[in-house]
């Protein structure tokens, strides 16, 4: 049987083997290319091939300004870096025409069944344009930044525009189904699938004593893995941890990745004594691939996010999943999606946010009496199997990609 074409256009997207960029649109297009010709359309960046093929995907990266510029996306992803550096905004509209003329090329030549559009904005705008031209049905997926940031009326009206032109949008959490409900009206038709992960791949069997010995740990451990942006907290979990030193005061806690707030957070935490002490790591970006060592090792994985004015906040939050998969005991705060994954005392525990008192005192309650927190390991794990391996999840997507009535 001949396999449809699917075309995706995202935003996020490895730029080379081993990136330390989010892998997830990567990981589903590679299980899709099973069931479909998978193409995918991503944005160039500086030391990229404009085109390849990886992991059985053909990968096309259009151009939009000048080669050494061409920084929008990628690394710490649009938002945070328009926010970072307003001369950004410069690029915009280079890069929505330029995205839009390499669709239009993309759907001349590889006449896709489908297409497959990340982000609302500007992959959702950008397909909805192209649709109204070529007649191609789209189905839209929203993570969580793209539809809780830009509020403004000129971004709502895009997003509107986005919305209504969808055959179909996925939301990775019920708590941005409820949004778009409440924002846009219950006339869009969602359905809730989120990205998935690898439950062979991140497993307690991943466990590495070498990073234990790399960074001197003897202690609890603990880990934070994500963008070093505000909506994810850190301050609050670097203000936590004296409280939780003075109790255990061989405890560590490793801050993997990088991000906008990177400098302002190593001063927050030399200026709390917790770098020059040992206490606190940044180990920066790291390697998708060695990911699952980090969790796997790690004794408690915590994740501060909060809402920031605006409204932008946790979408989904995968990382707590990963986490979970390995064998962590994993702390959040009940914004945005976290509770989709989080089940307070169930699967993990639960805080409210912008409170280091409150963090402090579950990190400490769980390294206190570990006999009643430990077992949660592998009911915590088997749920988030249940839930979130890539399997079940790539069903759900192709069975929607698949279906002949969208139209």
């Amino acid at each position: 049987m001949n396999k449809k074409n699917l075309l995706i256009v995202t935003s996020t997207f490895p730029r080379w083997k081993n990136d330390t960029d989010p892998p997830f649109v990567f990981e589903l297009a590679r299980r899709l290319t099973g069931v479909f010709n998978v193409t995918v359309l991503t944005p160039n960046y500086p030391g990229a091939l404009p085109n390849e093929n990886m992991g059985g995907i053909n990968v096309h990266r259009f151009r939009y300004f000048l080669k050494s510029y061409e920084k929008l996306a990628g690394s710490e992803g649009i938002l945070p870096t328009l926010k970072r550096n307003k001369l950004y905004y410069l690029l915009v509209p280079f890069f929505i025409l330029a995205e839009l003329l390499a669709l239009l090329q993309l759907i001349r030549k590889n006449k896709p069944d489908i297409i497959h559009a990340h982000w609302i904005l500007p992959q959702g705008f950008v397909t909805s344009l192209a649709r109204k031209i070529t007649g191609v049905p789209f189905v839209l997926t929203t993570h969580g930044a793209d539809i809780y940031g830009l509020q403004g009326q000129f971004a709502s009206t895009l997003k509107r525009y986005a919305l209504r032109n969808a055959s179909i949008v996925t939301v990775v959490s019920k708590n941005i189904q409820k949004f778009i409900e409440e924002k846009f009206g219950k006339q869009i038709l969602t359905e809730v699938i989120s990205m998935g992960v690898d439950s062979t791949l991140f497993h307690p069997d991943k466990f590495d004593p070498d990073i234990r010995k790399q960074y001197d740990i003897e202690g609890p451990f603990f880990l934070y893995v994500g963008r070093l942006s505000e909506k994810k907290g850190v301050n609050y979990l670097l203000q936590a941890m004296p409280m939780v030193l003075e109790h255990f005061p061989d405890s560590k806690l490793l801050i993997v990745g990088t991000g906008e707030l990177k400098q302002e957070l190593r001063n927050q935490a030399e200026s709390s004594n917790l770098i020059k002490t040992g206490r606190v790591v940044f180990v920066g970006a790291v390697p998708n691939n060695e990911l699952p060592s980090y969790f796997a090792s790690a004794d408690i994985f915590i994740g501060p996010s909060v809402v920031v004015a605006g409204g932008d906040t946790e979408g989904f939050g995968l990382t707590f999943v990963e986490a979970a998969m390995s064998g962590c005991i994993v702390v959040g705060t009940s914004v945005g999606g976290i509770s989709d994954i989080i089940k307070d005392g169930e699967t993990g525990f639960l805080v409210p946010e912008k409170n280091p008192q409150t963090i402090a005192e579950a990190l400490i309650r769980i390294l206190k009496d570990p006999s009643k927190t430990y077992p949660m390991k592998n009911h915590a794990r088997e749920k988030m199997i249940q839930q979130f391996d890539w399997q079940a999840i790539t069903d759900r997507y192709a069975g929607i990609l698949k279906d002949n009535t969208i139209k």
